[in-house]
Formats: structure tokens, C-alpha cells, sequence
């Protein structure tokens, strides 16, 4: 029987690929962009990972997958994002009451208990805006790379105003900030307030306990981290590697069903 339990995560943009072994301890992980087919990419990274650690597929015990793609994989189960990111969080930072997770095409506020259990929550994923497919085309319309965006925006002097929710008419604000000649940064940091109170008029709906953790792709970027602090009112916890968590709570589900919880 297998040592290793897989969790695999395939988002619109990102695939992520966590093995956790028979402790529930972090043993690999990797992530790639979906492209076409997030599955294929899923099991590229999970054959590279078991090669890197001299395994096959025998040594699986178990396989979860989540996410947006995950009716597509071939795993032993399919468990909800917002459930595994819950599980995940809650294995590093038990005393955790709310996630906030922005990723790719969505964003989410998931209230929980200890131990993961999910109370409530709220999601966008109909628009947009609030997610990093919205920093996405800010980025490409002041043609500055994605990943640069938050250092520009602790650069600003000042904020502009970013007050359509809607990515189209918001993309249309940036060019017109543009043209008046004001600067990167603050036009930056105005994109960055927009997503921050875009996601913090969702907690209205959960309610906001502390500790409260930010993860998905968009939490490494500072400048949203900053605006939602602010919009927040309250401190983040970001995780070191916040586009894996709900990757790994999936993992951690497998590890349940070799256990005969699942």
C-alpha cells in the first residue's frame, strides 16, 4: 500500500500539486498554468514529482482532487475548493475564523471553525473584478508585468480613483488616469483599493473573525495585501506559499480516505 496522498488543485489560470506523506506532512509540491487542459498539466507535475522522489504510482495511497477543473481528473474523490482550502488553513494556522482567497477568475470569503469546518461563505465568481484576472488586464493596459504591480503601488504617492466594479468601464478608467498624466504607481494603488474593496464588501455577508488568512495566487501581491488590510481594518496572515493551500487540504482529504474517514 502506498505511503503518499495527492491533492491536486486545477484552477482556470494555475494548477497546483501537493503530496503529503503518511504524517500529513509536506513532502512535494509544484504548480503550472492550466493552459487548455489543467488535467494534462496535473499530470505532468504529479509523474515529475514522483520521478524527483524515486516513486510510482504504487506508492499513492490516495488521490483528491478540487478546484475549477476538478471534475475532469481521474482522482479517488472530488472535494469543493472552498472545503479544502478551509482543511489546509486549518492544518497550519488552527486558530484561523476567516479566508480570504483571491485567486485567478474568483475570489472567496470562508468563514471557519477550529479544525476547518466551514460556517459560512461568500464567493464572486461571476465578474471580474476582485480577482487576479482583473489585475491581469490593468496590467496589460499599463503594460507593466503582473508580477510587478504590488511593489509599484508602495511606490504611490497618492491613489487614484478606480470606482467601476465592472473590468471593462475599470480598464477604461486606468487609460483615462492615463492620459491626465498621473503616474504608474498611483494608478496602481488605485487598482489595488479597487480589488481590496471589492472583496471586503463580501465579508459583510460572513461576518469577519480573526485570524483571518489570505491565500491564493493574489496574496503575493504587497499592494493588494496592504489595501485589504486597510479596507480590512484588521492584520493578514499570509501563508509562505498561499496559491498551494487548497491543494493541500485536498491532500489531506486523501489522507482521510486511507484512514477510513472519507
Amino acid at each position: 500500500m502506498g505511503q503518499y496522498y495527492i491533492g491536486v488543485d486545477i484552477g482556470s489560470l494555475t494548477t497546483k500539486v501537493v503530496m503529503v506523506d503518511g504524517d500529513g506532512k509536506l513532502a512535494a509540491r509544484a504548480t503550472g498554468r492550466s493552459g487548455y487542459s489543467g488535467k494534462d498539466v496535473a499530470e505532468r507535475i504529479t509523474a515529475r514529482l514522483l520521478e524527483e522522489k524515486g516513486l510510482g504510482q504504487k506508492d499513492v495511497a490516495a488521490t483528491v482532487a478540487t478546484g475549477y477543473g476538478r471534475v475532469t481528473y481521474p482522482a479517488d474523490r472530488e472535494v469543493s475548493e472552498i472545503t479544502c482550502q478551509a482543511r489546509g488553513i486549518a492544518s497550519q494556522f488552527g486558530s484561523a475564523g476567516t479566508v480570504i482567497d483571491i485567486g485567478g477568475q474568483d475570489s472567496k470569503v470562508i468563514k471557519i471553525l477550529k479544525g476547518g469546518k466551514v460556517v459560512d461563505f461568500a464567493m464572486n465568481d461571476k465578474c471580474a473584478a476582485g480577482t487576479g484576472r482583473f489585475l491581469e488586464v490593468m496590467a496589460g493596459a499599463l503594460e507593466v508585468r503582473l508580477e510587478d504591480i504590488g511593489d509599484l503601488a508602495l511606490q504611490a504617492r497618492g491613489h487614484c480613483q478606480i470606482s467601476s466594479f465592472c473590468t471593462v468601464f475599470a480598464e477604461s478608467e486606468v487609460i483615462s488616469h492615463v492620459s491626465s498624466g498621473a503616474s504608474k504607481a498611483d494608478i496602481l494603488a488605485g487598482v489595488c483599493d479597487s480589488v481590496a474593496v471589492r472583496v471586503a464588501s463580501m465579508t459583510s455577508r460572513t461576518g469577519l473573525d480573526p485570524e483571518v488568512v489570505f491565500t491564493g495566487g493574489v496574496a503575493r501581491n504587497k499592494g493588494v495585501a496592504a489595501a485589504l488590510e486597510k479596507a480590512l481594518g484588521c492584520p493578514l496572515t499570509i501563508p509562505e506559499e498561499p496559491e498551494i493551500t487548497a491543494a493541500l487540504g485536498a491532500a489531506l482529504f486523501a489522507r482521510d480516505i486511507n484512514k477510513g474517514q472519507g
